[in-house]
């Protein structure tokens, strides 16, 4: 059986993504925001998700890429019968009136390479998934779809009626396609499309001259960082899991979720891997949401919010949709927002650590840094003796779980250093009294016999979340108990190609049939910090081969034959991948660019 892989590439300029396939379809593209219906959604129903192609006559053949170092992808297609020609695909991104301009725009720039070839484009957005048909009103030169929340314009110098008829025509000059939502290009379409494209260029390849990255498998480093920037929705400064929903872990699993949200727990892992290459506004930006969301909490964060810090997240099931090749159901919405999940009060505060203990950053600018720590702490107090849903987010069971504990210990001593950074005693002293109580949590979960930390206390089940007690350093790495519980672990849930399942107990959808990405990478981290350096590197690069062709991961693989499932592309799967390479290269001391 042929492995599955994703044959999309994705574009994003922080206002909205979009997955274009290696056949040219947009098969993904949610607007005007990252959670909102999709105009494109090919990926979950080829009928009812609307068509945005560009495709020649007869059999081809095709090759994708991105431009060196950005987010902008091109596909060239080659025909059977001769011919060839290059779509780029990009969303418009850079700076612009001392601010960044990115429009709800996507640029298509169609260029012959060989030959004069036939093509022929066909467009037919919809709206609110699918079960809206847009009118479509021609003009003198673009198309316009009406139906959707904002009007949709399509404009081109391509003949109109070739468009409109899905009429194949000779591709023997450049030409453009510029889809808008909400505001229609008024400007020159050639000279701008052209313009935005350079100036897009320069804006990534710009962004990555100052990143600061290790030469220890630099270009995927590179192609991670480029797909995180892009699932941070800049005018709120979250960041969400992935852009897709429903995508299943597993063929036939019913495990199909939204991932179109922004998990608290989750980005303190993303904020390190954007610290690690030294990019500190989108950890700022990050601040002011988090920021917004624990004034407006009483007691208790939710495990997730929407990228605008609403709480709601009803979740529902779209049964007129196919599903990702016949895998349904397909989901709208998050039930984990009802979820207890404790540990997300230690990953807020350890998130925002850096902002009172790095220099570059300016700690005077933080408004009522006492009041929002002490805020946060008796958050951490009031649920530390809690059982919870866990990482993992099961529904129908709850415990006093190791991995929620060890990141209320975390954001303890995250709280006891920035309370010594701004001099608050009763800071200081609640934060050392809540380190001791969460660490006896974590203690209850410990097997002296089998030397490893179980999943949660009374529990004989191990979970690779347990990995972080290494990296975490609540154990010393250098001493036996911590690479007494590494070997636990691998000998327990790595496969024997090397990836790493979160549990292999049964949850309320059963047992787990595909791997984890990122615990696998959790694993890398983890021998690279006992010293295991040349384990850590050998496994590195064997989960290199579990990339798509454009070295994108997904959320999950399948032990038997090495297949991509899940949510994708998975930003999680790239920060772990990002972390795992800044921890070996630390450790080789290889040199960093800056």
């Amino acid at each position: 059986m042929a492995r599955h892989t994703y044959q999309t590439g994705i574009i994003g300029n922080c206002a909205y993504l979009a997955h274009i396939n290696k056949n040219t379809n947009v098969d993904w593209l949610c607007w005007p925001k990252f959670d909102s219906t999709f105009i494109f959604g090919g990926l979950l129903d080829k009928n009812k998700g609307g068509e945005f192609s560009i495709l020649p006559e007869g059999e081809f053949t095709s090759r994708q890429y991105y431009l060196e170092n950005t987010n902008i992808l091109v596909t060239e297609i080659t025909l059977a019968t001769g011919g060839k020609y290059r779509v780029t695909d990009f969303a418009p991104r850079f700076y612009n009136y001392q601010r960044y301009y990115k429009p709800l725009m996507l640029i298509r720039k169609i260029e012959a390479l060989d030959g004069s070839p036939r093509i022929r484009v066909k467009c037919t957005p919809v709206s609110e998934y699918g079960s809206t048909k847009l009118d479509v009103n021609r003009g003198s030169n673009h198309i316009q779809y009406i139906g959707a929340a904002e009007r949709i314009r399509l404009t081109t110098n391509i003949p109109v009626s070739y468009v409109f008829d899905e009429q194949f025509f000779v591709l023997n000059e450049c030409k453009y396609l510029v889809m808008t939502y909400g505001e229609p290009l008024e400007a020159p379409l050639v000279s701008t499309a052209d313009h935005f494209l350079f100036e897009t260029t320069r804006y990534w390849q710009t962004w990555i001259k100052h990143s600061s990255i290790a030469t220890f498998y630099q270009p995927y480093v590179i192609r991670s960082a480029l797909a995180l920037k892009i699932h941070q929705f800049e005018d709120t400064g979250a960041i969400i899991a992935a852009s897709t929903t429903s995508l299943p872990e597993h063929p036939g699993s019913g495990r199909n979720w939204d991932y179109r949200f922004c998990w608290l727990r989750d980005t303190y892992y993303v904020l390190t891997s954007l610290n690690h290459i030294g990019h500190f506004e989108e950890m700022e930006k990050y601040f002011g949401y988090i920021t917004d969301i624990s004034v407006s909490e009483d007691f208790r964060y939710q495990p997730l919010y929407s990228i605008t810090g609403k709480s709601q997240l009803i979740e529902h099931v779209l049964d007129d949709l196919d599903g990702y090749q016949g895998n349904k159901p397909v989901r709208i919405g998050n039930q984990a927002y009802e979820h207890i999940q404790n540990d997300i009060y230690g990953q807020v505060m350890i998130s925002l650590l850096p902002l009172y203990t790095d220099h570059r950053f300016i700690f005077s600018e933080r408004k009522d840094s006492a009041r929002w720590i002490g805020f946060v702490l008796n958050k951490i107090e009031k649920t530390i003796d809690e059982k919870d849903a866990g990482i993992w987010e099961f529904r129908n069971t709850a415990n006093i779980h190791c991995y929620s504990n060890l990141f209320q210990w975390a954001g303890a001593c995250a709280a006891e250093k920035m309370a010594r950074t701004i001099a608050n005693k009763p800071l200081i002293r609640r934060a050392i009294s809540l380190k001791r109580r969460a660490a006896k949590h974590i203690e209850s979960c410990y097997d002296p016999e089998r030397r490893v930390y179980t999943n949660s206390a009374g529990s004989p089940n191990l979970d690779a979340s347990t990995l972080q007690l290494i990296m975490m350093n609540y154990l010393n790495p250098a001493s036996k108990k911590a690479k007494d519980h590494l070997i636990a672990l691998e000998k327990e849930l790595k496969t024997g190609n090397g990836l790493f399942y979160r549990y292999l107990y049964k949850d309320d959808f059963g047992k787990p049939k595909s791997t984890f990405l990122i615990c696998a990478f959790w694993y890398v981290e983890a021998l690279a910090t006992v010293g295991r350096v040349d384990d850590a590197v050998k496994e590195f690069e064997n989960l290199l081969q579990y990339a798509n062709h454009l070295l994108l991961f997904s959320e999950d693989v399948d032990e038997t034959d090495g297949s991509q499932w899940g949510n994708f592309p998975q930003a999680y799967s790239h920060v772990g991948l990002m972390n795992a390479a800044y921890r070996i290269a630390m450790k080789l001391d290889r040199p960093i660019f800056l």
